[in-house]
């Protein structure tokens, strides 16, 4: 062979190799356990969700809409004839699938609006069991005017024990996340009690907790550490009608903190970043604060003593 096919070759092989798209990637690099909620990049693709997953050094994504449709049961890309390339373009990149955010809520009290929104708890389970996806999200939300909180619970928890039935027999599990009104560890711990099932556990929003609960993560964890499956972390500071979500270190909340005490009691989740872009869009682009987050809270892992896997 002559040197000059011998080096045609080899800038034959670099070029292939550049031309690999990234989502063909076949070796997964070590990552720490961080995940991204896709309300922080509500302009991105399925695939351009992935790519900046991958890029970063994210190890799975939470999905809460894609694009302009917030209904992850409506989206192509799940589509029954299209799960089976959706999962492999996870799979080729060795992300995994955090949760799915539904937007079903518990509180509601009437007939028509309590069943549309099981209804979406079922669907998005449905979608989890065909994804492999061990969790999906619920909220309690409010505690409507005229109503004792109380009263509320026990509907919360009524509501969320028909989704943790049916999900059981789909091997999923529905957290409930610690949002709206109900940010209270006390609240949260009597809808799980309430529930009494292995098929029902917690997503702590650290930041709810903190800001609206006044509760220290320490205190939260201690009460509520035995069912949290997922988390919510992210930074902000008082604002001028109300709270304004900043980069993590630039504001308030001790997300360093929140870290801590999860790698302190041996958390085993994701370590999940939600950035608001979709409801608040004058907050810094997904393409700054996606990897501004895997930098700092990297950091704050290290130091709590997490490896990357």
């Amino acid at each position: 062979m002559t040197s000059t096919t011998t080096r045609r070759a080899f800038l034959a092989s670099v070029a292939a190799s550049v031309a690999v798209p990234r989502l063909a990637r076949a070796q997964r690099p070590r990552r720490y356990p961080i995940s991204f909620s896709t309300l922080g990049c509500p302009a991105w693709t399925w695939k351009q969700i992935l790519d900046h997953a991958d890029r970063h050094g994210y190890a799975a994504v939470e999905l809460r809409g894609i694009g302009s449709e917030m209904d992850l049961t409506r989206l192509a890309e799940f589509a029954p004839s299209r799960i089976a390339d959706s999962r492999k373009d996870l799979a080729a990149l060795g992300l995994v699938i955090s949760d799915l955010g539904a937007s079903a809520n518990m509180h509601e009290k009437d007939v028509a609006a309590r069943q549309k929104n099981l209804d979406e708890g079922r669907r998005y389970i449905d979608l989890a069991k065909a994804l492999d996806v061990k969790y999906v999200r619920i909220f309690g939300d409010k505690v409507p005017p005229g109503e004792q909180r109380a009263d509320v619970i026990a509907r919360v928890a009524e509501g969320a024990s028909q989704l943790a039935a049916y999900a059981q027999t789909a091997g999923v599990t529905v957290i409930i996340e610690s949002h709206g009104d109900f940010t209270s560890s006390g609240d949260i711990e009597q809808i799980v009690k309430g529930v009494g099932s292995n098929a029902f556990a917690v997503l702590w929003d650290a930041h709810h907790t903190f800001v609206s609960g006044k509760e220290q993560p320490a205190d939260t964890y201690k009460r509520l550490g035995t069912w949290v499956r997922h988390t919510h972390l992210k930074d902000s500071k008082p604002g001028a009608k109300d709270r304004d979500y900043v980069l993590v270190g630039e504001g308030d909340v001790s997300v360093k903190t929140q870290v801590q005490v999860l790698a302190a009691n041996g958390y085993k989740g994701y370590y999940g970043f939600e950035w608001e872009k979709r409801w608040h869009p004058e907050i810094a682009e997904p393409e700054v604060a996606f990897p501004h987050y895997a930098r700092t809270v990297g950091e704050y892992l290290a130091a709590a003593g997490v490896s990357p896997t």
